[in-house]
């Protein structure tokens, strides 16, 4: 087993999982008002052209160009009105030269004609003629057949986590079974003889477990299938019993607490036994949450996470999360990290000791001027109330030396 805490960067703490895992996404599919959020398990091919016809961008007339050359509104064109292009079918009329037909944003363009009038550039002169004020080019105002999408390409990726847009984009092909990844099934066992269920009255040195339903709720948010195995006391038969069990019935495996260096700390051993490589390391250089295990037992990553509820929160959400976005099929950049969502103004210094990233949480006000604020929460790892009443992180590097109040900070907002 590694030496306890000879630490490693957090981007190599993940890339030495991402090596040793053994994991094929395995798909399973959803009606597509249940896709929302989960995960696509392989390309979405389109099998018709959208549109599947060429269509109107405006209200107006459809015309062909060329008898629209020179138009304007001191020398007009006028046009035969030869009908009017009805939603929701093909005209059953064409566009002869010198004519054109009424439309309506979104109906089929009639043959023969290439392009479309806006309506303010015309005037209807008594029933059947069109005066046209505006030159317009072959294609303009026209949505042409396939231009959002051609028959046979790849309209969705694998590996896409679904947004609203892409269940409409879904719609529109016709997809009504999604094909998506399951979830991967993530144990979460805590421990400690301190703790008891939330539900429980504590006694005098008791504590409600706090780290178990906050992890499974990051879990469930992140795209996995989270299950909560109970408060395993700290006894290392116990504990073993307990990880195996939970590791058997599931794809990754989450301990937390038990994981700083004490007399009674039992976890490391109990996890060296669950399979092959083991442990891949001891300690990782980020504040809060130094004292981390990562291993891999037979394919599957397993977790010990400090007990601290501060530290647990930002080292799942720095490690673990990322992890169930690779067994989701995702692509995951190298180390875990993906990009901050926005970035706010720091009011306060932010201190860091060179050789380990830190995470700190914030607040995020808005000032007077409207522009968006960070304000440091510092707090200690073991108040769970300082994260509750935060808005995000912010990273302060490795070897950056700390941030300075009023410098702009990537913000990760729970």
């Amino acid at each position: 087993m590694p030496e306890l805490f000879t630490v490693v960067s957090t981007d190599e703490a993940f890339e030495r999982l991402r090596a040793h895992l053994a994991w094929t996404v395995r798909p399973a599919e959803v009606p597509l008002g249940l896709a929302l959020g989960r995960t696509l398990a392989r390309d979405v091919i389109a099998g018709e052209p959208l549109p599947p016809f060429a269509r109107s961008a405006m209200d107006g007339y459809a015309v062909r160009a060329r008898d629209t050359l020179g138009a304007s509104e001191s020398s007009p064109v006028y046009l035969r009105l030869a009908g009017e292009a009805e939603m929701g079918s093909i005209p059953a009329f064409s566009v002869a030269p010198g004519t054109c037909a009424r439309i309506h944003t979104g109906a089929a363009l009639p043959a023969g004609a290439d392009a479309v009038v806006m309506v303010e550039e015309t005037n209807l002169v008594g029933a059947a003629e069109v005066e046209v004020s505006a030159s317009v080019a072959p294609g303009e105002d026209v949505i042409q057949l396939g231009e959002d999408v051609v028959a046979g390409e790849r309209a969705l990726e694998a590996g896409r986590r679904l947004r609203p847009v892409d269940i409409g984009a879904l719609a529109a092909l016709g997809v009504v079974d999604v094909p998506v990844a399951q979830m991967p099934r993530v144990a979460v066992l805590s421990t400690g003889d301190e703790l008891v269920a939330p539900g429980e009255r504590t006694r005098p040195g008791e504590i409600r477990d706090v780290n178990g339903p906050m992890l499974c709720a990051m879990l469930e948010r992140a795209g996995a299938a989270a299950r909560h195995h109970g408060i395993v006391p700290d006894d290392e038969e116990r504990l073993v019993e307990a990880a195996r069990a939970a590791l058997d019935a599931s794809d990754a495996l989450v301990v937390t607490a038990g994981s700083s260096v004490s007399a009674r700390d039992v976890t490391a051993r109990a996890l060296a036994c669950l399979g092959s490589p083991g442990i891949l390391l001891h300690g990782i250089a980020v504040k809060p949450g130094k004292p981390t295990i990562v291993a891999c037992c037979d394919g599957k990553p397993v977790f010990g996470l400090p007990g601290n509820p501060v530290s647990a929160a930002v080292v799942a959400w720095r490690l673990l999360l990322p992890t169930v976005r690779l067994l989701l099929g995702e692509t995951v950049p190298h180390g875990g990290l993906a990009p901050a969502p926005r970035t706010a103004r720091l009011t306060q210094n932010v201190p860091s000791r060179s050789g380990r990233e830190d995470f700190v949480a914030v607040r995020l006000v808005q000032a007077d001027d409207g522009e968006v604020l960070a304000e440091p929460a510092f707090a200690k790892s073991n108040l769970v109330f300082s994260l509750s009443r935060t808005d995000g992180l912010v990273r302060v590097p490795r070897d950056s030396g700390g941030l300075r109040a009023g410098e702009r900070a990537e913000v990760f907002t729970w």
